[in-house]
C-alpha cells in the first residue's frame, strides 16, 4: 500500500549522491549533455577574463551553457553552476513528487454492457478506463462495472447507478452514490474511504457492505463483514456484519438490527423510526421491540438509549441490562444520562467492533457531511 506523504522531502537519490543507484533517464541526459564539461583531473586555466572554456557549444545544448561560454568569469560560471544544481534537483523533486499524486485516478473494468464515464462510453475493451476527482460513472439498466485501486479495495456498482468521485488521496478516499446500489469491498485502513449519499454518510470500519440508493434519496445499507458506521448532522447508527439499517433524506440513519430478528421486531423498528414520538402509537411499538428483542438484539437497544428520553429510556436500559449486563463501571443513572464514556464502554461489551475507531474518524478527518437535510 502506498503510504508516502506528498508534503515530506523525498528520501536520498543514490545514483545522484554516489551513483549506485538506478540512474534516472532524466538524469542521464543532462549527464550527457555536459559530458564535455567534466573536470578532467587538470587545475582550473584561468586567465584575467575568467575560466579557459571550449568555444564551440554543445551541439542541441541547453541555453545556461552557451550564457557559460561568453567568458564572463568566475561571477557568471557561478551563477550557471546555480542554475545546474536547481535544474537537477527539479528533476529529482519532480519524479518524486509526480509518482505520488495526491489524487489518483481509479480503475474502471466494464462488467457488463456500456457503462459511461462523463459522456465517454466505456467497453469491455477499454482496459486502461480510469476514473478521476469531478468524473461520474453512470450504469444503466443493462450496463455493470467494477471500479477499484490497489489500496482502496473494489466497488461493483450496478445497474441504474451514479458514482461520483470526490477525493482520491492517500489517506482520504471519498465517493457520492447518487442514486442506485454499490458492494464494496475495503481493505483500506479502517475511516479511509467514505461514501455520501443524499440521507447520510457510510464511514468504512474494515468492512464489505452494499449500498442502495433510492430516488426519493432514501437507502439501505447492510454489512457482510467487518462494520460500518452511517452518520449525518450527529445522528449515527453502526452497522455490524449480518445487520442492516434504513436511511431518510432530512433524518438520517434509522435504528441498525440484525436481519435474522423476528419479522414484529423488524415492523415495529421501521414504524417506532418513522412515528411522532408523542404519540400512542410509538410507545406502543416501542413495548413490541422490548418484548421481542434477544441478546443478540442489544445492538439495536443500544442506539435507542440515545433516541429515546424519560420512562422510555428507562425501558431500553432495563431490557438491554437484562439481556446484557452492564460492564464494570457503567451505572445505570450514567447510560441514563447518556455519559459517553459509558456508551461506549457498553457498546465495546458487545463484541461488535471497537468505538474509538468511530470517534478518531469524528475527531481528525470527519468533514462536515455533505448530504442535504431536507
Amino acid at each position: 500500500m502506498n503510504t508516502k506523504d506528498p508534503t515530506r522531502i523525498p528520501e536520498r537519490d543514490d545514483y545522484l549522491w554516489d551513483r549506485s543507484g538506478a540512474p534516472d533517464p532524466e538524469i542521464q541526459r543532462l549527464e550527457s549533455l555536459l559530458a564535455e564539461f567534466r573536470h578532467d583531473g587538470r587545475p582550473l586555466a584561468l586567465s584575467h577574463e575568467g575560466l579557459v572554456l571550449p568555444t564551440k557549444p554543445t551541439e542541441g545544448g541547453l541555453p545556461f551553457l552557451r550564457f557559460l561560454q561568453k567568458g564572463w568569469g568566475p561571477l557568471r560560471f557561478a551563477a550557471a553552476a546555480a542554475i545546474l544544481v536547481a535544474t537537477a534537483a527539479g528533476v529529482f523533486f519532480f519524479r518524486q513528487t509526480h509518482t505520488s499524486d495526491p489524487q489518483i485516478a481509479w480503475n474502471v473494468v466494464t462488467l457488463a454492457g456500456d457503462p459511461q464515464i462523463g459522456s465517454k462510453t466505456i467497453s469491455a475493451k477499454d482496459v486502461n478506463a480510469k476514473l478521476r476527482v469531478g468524473q461520474t460513472l453512470a450504469t444503466n439498466s443493462t450496463s455493470r462495472a467494477s471500479v477499484f485501486q490497489d489500496d482502496l479495495g473494489e466497488i461493483q456498482v450496478e445497474p441504474n447507478s451514479r458514482v461520483h468521485l470526490l477525493q482520491s488521496g492517500p489517506e482520504h478516499k471519498r465517493i457520492q452514490l447518487e442514486v442506485g446500489t454499490i458492494h464494496a469491498a475495503i481493505w483500506a485502513p479502517p475511516t479511509q474511504f467514505v461514501v455520501d449519499t443524499p440521507s447520510a454518510t457510510a464511514v468504512d470500519l474494515g468492512c464489505a457492505y452494499t449500498l442502495q440508493v433510492n430516488g426519493d434519496g432514501s437507502g439501505t445499507l447492510r454489512t457482510t463483514l467487518g462494520w460500518v458506521g452511517f452518520h449525518l448532522n450527529g445522528r449515527d447508527s453502526f452497522i455490524p456484519a449480518g445487520a442492516m439499517c434504513l436511511t431518510r433524506r432530512g433524518i438520517g440513519p434509522g435504528t441498525p438490527y440484525f436481519e435474522d430478528a423476528s419479522q414484529q421486531f423488524r415492523d415495529a423498528l421501521y414504524a417506532f423510526d418513522a412515528s411522532d414520538p408523542s404519540t400512542e402509537a410509538h410507545a406502543q411499538q416501542l413495548a413490541i421491540i422490548l418484548a421481542q428483542a434477544r441478546a443478540k438484539d442489544a445492538l439495536t437497544l443500544w442506539h435507542l438509549l440515545s433516541r429515546t428520553s424519560g420512562p422510555e429510556r428507562t425501558q431500553v436500559y432495563e431490557r438491554l441490562a437484562a439481556l446484557v449486563p452492564p460492564p464494570n463501571g457503567v451505572t445505570r443513572d450514567g447510560v441514563l444520562a447518556l455519559d459517553r464514556k459509558m456508551l461506549d464502554r457498553y457498546w465495546d461489551a458487545l463484541g461488535l467492533g471497537r468505538i474509538s475507531i468511530w470517534h478518531m474518524w469524528q475527531q481528525s478527518t470527519a468533514p462536515t457531511s455533505s448530504s442535504p437535510s431536507s
